[in-house]
């Protein structure tokens, strides 16, 4: 479908419209957006990779909710934000946020840049991969197979299959599941109420925890 002149203003090249819906990306040109990244990059790099490790800033610039509010502007509006106001919103989030890679932040999961992670971060982000087929992903499903690979070696073990989890709440649900599957092989076909009533045994503390 045709589109008007203001639509097509600024739109990529070789876009596809169909009843005035783009099908092949968002509406936007390239070198805007690629300009947007390189500056946005540059934040990056002199507000949180060069500081990262410099004990004289601050850990956070804390300001209480309602005030930080009012200073990130965080209402999702009708219409889009200028190019200045946008880079403006990645600074305030950049100084407005907890910097965990500080010197003097202290966790107990987790603290400091590990600077070679971080460009892996960077490349996986720009390729926006979804690990799930090695024909949408081939490079990180052998990178997946790898560490699994190591971490089967670690356990002593001479085969074995495993998933990655985003964290200890989800891994914690799976290893349930996985008891759960062992002791009632039946229950993916036959479901929950094909088998007597499962009971937990944890301790106090646990159930104080949740």
């Amino acid at each position: 479908a045709d589109s008007s002149p203001e639509e097509t203003k600024g739109m990529k090249k070789n876009a596809v419209l169909v009843e005035g819906v783009i099908l092949n990306g968002p509406i936007i040109d390239s070198g805007s957006g690629e300009k947007f990244v390189e500056e946005v990059f540059r934040i990056l790099m002199n507000d949180v990779v060069y500081k990262a490790t410099d004990v004289t800033e601050k850990v956070c610039e804390w300001k209480e909710p309602e005030q930080l509010k009012k200073l990130l502007d965080v209402k999702i509006k009708d219409i889009g934000e200028p190019h200045q106001k946008l880079l403006q919103l990645c600074q305030n989030a950049i100084k407005y946020s907890v910097k965990t890679s500080h010197p003097r932040f202290f966790n107990q999961l987790y603290g400091g840049m590990d600077h070679y992670s971080l460009a892996a971060r960077f490349i996986t982000e720009a390729l926006n991969p979804s690990v799930y087929t090695y024909e949408v992903s081939p490079v990180f499903i052998l990178t997946e197979e790898a560490v699994l690979l190591k971490m089967i070696e670690f356990l002593g073990w001479k085969e074995g299959d495993g998933i990655f989890s985003p964290g200890g709440s989800v891994s914690n649900m799976y290893a349930v599941n996985l008891a759960r599957y062992k002791y009632c092989p039946d229950i993916k076909e036959f479901g929950l109420s094909s088998v007597p009533r499962l009971v937990m045994f944890t301790s106090e503390e646990v159930c104080k925890s949740s």
